[in-house]
């Protein structure tokens, strides 16, 4: 992604931060000062089905089954503060004839340490630690067979940054470190031979050393509708420093009743190091036509069963 893009969608990203925060209606109340630990998190389970007999106008019969949790766990005391998110996804979609495959893989584990800078619970001195990675194999389709693209920790991503972590409420941060250590692991020897998601041919584990930026905002934005949107960068000082690699989520929860929810997620990503494979055409006629670094894109929205667990981000608190 060039300088220019990345500068539109970092002011994107932080107007839409603005723009909810001025939109909240009211206050919360805080929690307890002798509060140590608050954790918290939610969980759904989204099904569709289309079915078609005698349909005039054609289609295939579908049936898809995703699952979202995202849970915390957030300790406070003192001059100490250690907030732990883990976010995990998986989806499974079956379309006509077609086998069963997957549509949605997510393992994110956040946790990070900080120790107040000002002992005004603003400025942090913070270590943080991130993987990223999924469950099960993903594959790429033709008429006739499967190739396997990815597996769990082929890839994954390590990320251990030490910098300033700016925390004016619970519900938002912004995390900043001059000092980051990047890992790309494909820990597959059919993937790492061929050199897959940037890591050498032969070699299991890429490293890049750099500059990171995090931010985070959640909140419920009015009553039963929370947003939850956050944007990792990050630029290789040694390799392509202009090229800054991105992960932007966002997230929107809409609650029915207790337990009936709808939600709406997108996922951007860009990696310098990460080739995609472009297509035209269908069946015997497909064919490569370009492979290389690109933006990708992910949207997914369900409508479904969904449980919060005490604590979760919609009461504003996190």
């Amino acid at each position: 992604m060039n300088f220019k893009k990345f500068v539109c969608l970092v002011t994107l990203s932080i107007g839409l931060t603005v723009t909810a925060y001025a939109q909240t209606p009211g206050t919360t109340t805080p929690a307890p000062a002798d509060t140590i630990w608050r954790k918290g998190g939610f969980f759904s389970v989204n099904f569709s089905q289309v079915s078609f007999s005698n349909w005039a106008a054609g289609g295939e019969n579908s049936v898809s089954l995703n699952a979202l949790s995202s849970l915390f766990a957030n300790y406070k005391k003192g001059r100490m503060a250690w907030d732990n998110n883990v976010d995990l996804a998986y989806g499974l979609l079956k379309q006509g004839d077609a086998e069963l495959r997957k549509n949605e893989d997510k393992i994110d584990l956040t946790t990070k340490f900080g120790y107040d800078a000002t002992k005004k619970a603003r400025w942090y001195y913070t270590v943080l630690f991130n993987f990223k990675s999924q469950f099960a194999s993903g594959y790429t389709y033709t008429d006739t067979n499967k190739v396997e693209i990815s597996k769990f920790a082929a890839p994954a991503y390590t990320l251990l940054a030490i910098g300033i972590d700016f925390k004016p409420k619970d519900y938002f941060s912004a995390f900043l470190s001059p000092i980051t250590m990047k890992n790309t692991i494909v820990a597959d020897k059919t993937l790492s031979d061929a050199g897959a998601y940037g890591v050498d041919s032969g070699k299991t584990v890429r490293s890049e050393m750099g500059a990171y930026f995090n931010m985070k905002f959640q909140k419920e934005i009015m009553t039963n509708v929370g947003l939850m949107t956050k944007v990792d960068l990050f630029s290789n000082y040694q390799e392509n420093p202009q090229n800054v690699d991105v992960n932007w989520e966002f997230l929107i929860t809409m609650k029915v009743n207790k337990y009936i929810s709808a939600s709406l997620s997108t996922q951007l990503i860009y990696d310098d190091n990460t080739p995609v494979t472009v297509y035209e055409g269908t069946g015997k006629d497909k064919h490569v036509v370009a492979v290389g670094p690109r933006t990708q894109f992910k949207q997914v929205f369900g409508v479904g069963f969904s449980y919060k667990f005490a604590g979760y981000g919609m009461s504003g608190k996190n």
